[in-house]
């Protein structure tokens, strides 16, 4: 198992080189925001066009199959599986309304003893109360005698002006509703437009890249005393300690697999000692490490970022970087324009 290679999530592509690798990285990472902020209060059509202008990019940037299917292909899974789970969810609480007083209480109504008989006017169609004198008729025969009920007039059960329903689907134990379903796209597309367009960010981007980027775009606040450059440092030596880390869990995952360990027969107490002593390890070599590049820094005269500074990457913008600023207004138009919740 090579975690180095096999890893799904956060690996930088090296080779082959795509045009996502030759953008600047500040343009990539306002690109990035952008598919960060754009979806929120965004409709579901909207978010739905984010998913495809990813898939879109990760096709025609040439991206090896190999690499797209266990990002990308592992995450759609996940998304459709979070959307079918929401959508035959309940829409809401499923509360029964309780009387505040029992149903047999007995109610006083106060009625007049003499009520005084008002006249009643005819109308216009019917001068002499013939046809009204029938309807009356028909109602108390309904009363005395329930199995005769009067016709209903044709015009209590109108059509439906539209085709809306609330219940798109309803068989048996699954039941979708508009509400179920708006919530599932909301979360589904949400979820593989955040993880999939920070995961693309990395892939075709280099740690030194993504640090002398922010460092540029941070610039600005030096004014206010920050330490730009140390953050920057900092972020770099991080993103280069991911794969010593990986290195060492993977060749501690080795150590314990060639002494074939009946795990069965150690029981879990035993079992949880051994881990415990391989975490104790990791950590152990994973501090070793980090005392290895301290010491290295220090003998190559290093003091501080602003008097020893190494320049990662030049940034410069070229006709493709002003090409995908041009995109970005236009992505951003779009979602001013269209892409606003109703």
């Amino acid at each position: 198992m090579d975690l180095l290679r096999s890893l799904p999530l956060g690996l930088y592509l090296e080779q082959p080189i795509t045009w996502l690798h030759s953008l600047d990285a500040r343009v990539k990472l306002i690109w990035l925001l952008s598919f960060l902020l754009a979806p929120l209060l965004g409709n579901i059509p909207w978010r739905i066009a984010l998913v495809g202008l990813l898939i879109i990019l990760t096709f025609t940037a040439m991206i090896p199959m190999r690499v797209w299917r266990q990002q990308m292909g592992w995450l759609l899974i996940f998304s459709v599986m979070v959307l079918c789970i929401t959508a035959i969810a309940p829409d809401g609480l499923a509360i029964e309304h309780q009387r505040r007083l029992p149903a047999s209480e007995i109610t006083f109504v106060t009625t007049p003893q003499n009520p005084q008989t008002t006249a009643t006017r005819q109308p216009w169609y019917d001068p002499f109360g013939w046809f009204s004198n029938s309807e009356a008729k028909q109602q108390k025969d309904a009363t005395k005698d329930p199995a005769k009920k009067p016709e209903l007039s044709s015009d209590i059960n109108l059509p439906q002006p539209t085709d809306y329903r609330y219940v798109i689907f309803d068989q048996g134990p699954v039941k979708i509703t508009r509400r179920s379903l708006d919530l599932g796209l909301r979360v589904s597309t949400l979820l593989f437009t955040l993880i999939y367009s920070t995961n693309l960010y990395l892939l075709t981007t280099a740690p030194e890249e993504i640090t002398a980027g922010l460092e540029d775009l941070m610039s600005p606040l030096q004014r206010f005393n920050l330490p730009v450059t140390e953050i920057t440092l900092t972020l770099t030596l991080s993103l280069r300690f991911i794969p010593l880390v990986l290195e060492e869990v993977q060749n501690l995952i080795r150590a314990v697999s060639t002494r074939a360990i009946n795990w069965k027969k150690l029981g879990w107490r035993r079992s949880v000692k051994v881990w415990l002593t391989v975490v104790e390890r990791l950590l152990e070599n994973l501090l070793l490490r980090a005392s290895q590049i301290a010491n290295s820094m220090q003998v190559r005269g290093f003091t501080s970022p602003n008097e020893h500074r190494v320049q990662w990457h030049q940034l410069r913008l070229k006709r493709v970087d002003w090409l995908a600023i041009a995109g970005l207004f236009i992505l951003w138009g779009l979602r001013l324009t269209w892409g606003w919740q109703a």
